[in-house]
């Protein structure tokens, strides 16, 4: 086990104690909720993985991502702050250019909302409900939903014409079933694309963008603390 990079250990964890924890402990479960990758050990402790916007899985050198869009293209083990060997050979890693994610044992799973992939209309509605915060900013609560960034909140909303700063409990029972509708589709999508940047909206995010559906010059905003494109037009 190798983990140069002490402040990509979360939550008081050392390299030590990750090393003691693991050791001779095998891997028996790959889970995610939201934006955390949880890997189960055979009676030992959770690995919880965050990778930000620049970081990827590598196993036995092969990567699941091959390009991030916020990353560098650039590559190299420089930028691997965890590493952890298998006793027939090989090993797992963490790359992260910008140190956007992190490494935590036991996460509290109590504290992340259902997962986005996974609520139902009615677990949407109930999110929601009496909500007076911008509809971007409940989508993104990690604690309310989980695994809704930035990227994929602008392109929901964009799919399915709601505007991002509206309150999340103006939403009627037609809307925020159009709203489940466009959120699983959207993350199948993006998924099976290689991440959220590969929206549809997403190469006209820009002070020159336009609607993809109407042509509309989109408007830039900040909302819930981050930078949000929307068309005017159609989003309502």
């Amino acid at each position: 086990m190798h983990a140069p990079d002490a402040w990509f250990l979360k939550e008081g964890l050392t390299a030590e104690r990750l090393a003691q924890a693991l050791e001779g402990r095998t891997f028996t479960a790959a889970r995610r909720i939201g934006k955390l990758l949880l890997l189960d050990t055979d009676g030992g402790p959770t690995v919880g993985l965050r990778f930000g916007m620049t970081g990827r899985l590598l196993v036995d050198g092969a990567a699941g991502v091959d390009h991030l869009e916020y990353s560098s293209v650039r590559d190299g083990t420089a930028w691997d702050r965890v590493q952890i060997g298998f006793a027939d050979g090989g090993d797992l890693r963490v790359r992260d250019p910008r140190r956007l994610g992190g490494v935590v044992l036991d996460p509290d799973e109590s504290r992340l909302g259902v997962d986005a992939g996974a609520v139902t209309a009615a677990g949407l509605r109930r999110v929601l409900a009496g909500s007076t915060a911008p509809l971007k900013a409940r989508l993104m609560d990690q604690s309310r939903l989980a695994g809704v960034g930035n990227l994929t909140a602008d392109e929901v909303l964009y799919r399915a014409g709601l505007d991002p700063a509206r309150p999340a409990g103006s939403l009627s029972p037609a809307e925020i079933r159009r709203l489940h509708r466009h959120l699983r589709a959207t993350l199948d999508d993006l998924i099976a694309g290689g991440g959220s940047h590969t929206g549809t909206l997403q190469p006209e995010r820009g002070p020159d963008g336009h609607c993809p559906r109407d042509g509309t010059a989109l408007v830039r905003r900040t909302i819930g603390g981050r930078t949000s494109w929307s068309c005017p037009r159609h989003q309502r």
